[in-house]
């Protein structure tokens, strides 16, 4: 075991993802997922030495009592795995446009943080919970802390990608613009793509779709993001599993002046009832809409939807990418499981030269990477995300 491992953190407004991982070879020594935070049913689950547990954390149990669960359960049957920590990498879904990159956390910091709470409300202020409780935690590296940023890979999109058509003060004044997420996925998949296909990361031009209960998809041209679909916050862009997506914004006005719904109502509506929930009127889960896409008609209803938004952005971004496409990557739950997505999807794009191969997309699923395409076709990798590794390295690096 190596004396120098990362604890890697993801906070979530109900849940906290918790990883002891080697940033040399990348192997996780502990995985911990605790969720339904402030619920009766409140748990944690977690993998150690290959051995799969699992506890209830009590009623209401949020942040706290899963860091005390794992630091006095877990870790003190392991000391030497607590010992090893050498640093602690914590998930920040938005910087702003203060962070480009991965930095160590400090006052100024956390203050930066707490100034794009608008732009990730459910998400910064877990994100400091989780500082918080791991700087109780584990006293002894309060100067490890290093916050990695979810925005910072997309601070290379140019202004008329970033800019809304809006007045140009509401940008100068309050920041209003767009910033996009799941970069650190982006970014890692992209890497991984220029060494699948032998290129140089700075010569590789992409089109990276992480496929989540989020989604997005990014266009990266010579390594850097050039636009990404997400904005101002996670709400826009593709259909998600419980977000809206794009929309007509008048659809707002319609909402509140024509329906009488209040403001607290219509957000709520587009980002926890909408989506794939609200195309099914039953699920957010997308292996349900694959199951039954042939035989229920809202299961074909939302997967229908799901792919025309996907192809529309997928085939928007090959205008971005300076006369050369070298691959489309999916990677996220969906991205890497559900073949169906990918199937109806990249059929839509036979005019940019996609070429599907049904065996080798079935073959591509549940872990395994792999090119869902024909030899002669613009390449489409499926390539699985370690957001939690690329969190370790930085981790690693800016405190060593």
């Amino acid at each position: 075991m190596s004396s120098k491992l990362v604890l890697v953190l993801n906070c979530g407004s109900s849940s906290l993802k918790f990883a002891i991982i080697d940033p040399i070879n990348g192997e996780e020594q502990l995985s911990s997922l605790a969720e339904c935070f402030h619920l009766p049913e409140a748990r944690i689950k977690w993998k150690i030495d290959g051995t799969k547990n699992e506890a209830a954390l009590g009623s209401g149990a949020a942040h706290s009592e899963a860091m005390a669960f794992i630091v006095n359960q877990i870790l003190t049957a392991k000391p030497e795995l607590a010992q090893a920590i050498s640093a602690i990498g914590h998930r920040i879904v938005h910087g702003g446009e203060k962070f480009t990159k991965s930095v160590i956390i400090n006052d100024e910091v956390v203050e930066g943080i707490k100034a794009s709470i608008p732009f990730a409300p459910l998400h910064n202020p877990a994100g400091i919970i989780g500082l918080e409780e791991a700087k109780k935690a584990f006293p002894h590296l309060n100067d490890k802390h290093v916050a990695v940023f979810d925005t910072a890979f997309h601070q290379t999109m140019p202004v008329e990608a970033y800019l809304y058509a809006l007045p140009y003060n509401l940008y100068k004044e309050h920041g209003i613009r767009r910033y996009g997420a799941h970069g650190t996925s982006h970014y890692y998949v992209s890497q991984q793509a220029a060494k699948e296909l032998n290129k140089s990361i700075d010569k590789l031009n992409v089109i990276t779709c992480h496929l989540g209960n989020g989604g997005s998809v990014t266009a990266v041209v010579n390594g850097q993001s050039v636009d990404t679909s997400m904005g101002l916050t996670p709400l826009e862009g593709l259909v998600m599993g419980t977000r809206s997506g794009d929309i007509d914004p008048a659809i707002v006005f319609h909402l509140h002046d024509a329906l009488g719904m209040s403001v607290d109502q219509i957000n709520t509506l587009l980002t926890k009832e909408s989506g794939i929930l609200g195309l099914t009127e039953v699920t957010n889960d997308c292996r349900y809409v694959e199951d039954n896409y042939d035989t229920k008609a809202d299961a074909k209803r939302a997967m229908d939807v799901y792919c025309h938004r996907l192809a529309k952005y997928i085939a928007a971004y090959c205008a971005l990418m300076e006369g050369r496409l070298d691959a489309i990557i999916f990677t996220g739950g969906i991205g890497e499981n559900s073949a169906l997505v990918r199937e109806l999807s990249l059929k839509k794009l036979s005019l940019i030269g996609i070429k599907y191969d049904h065996e080798r997309n079935l073959a591509a699923r549940f872990g395994k990477s792999g090119k869902i395409t024909t030899d002669d076709s613009i390449p489409a990798l499926v390539i699985p995300t370690n957001e939690e590794l690329v969190i370790a390295q930085d981790a690693s690096r800016l405190t060593a």
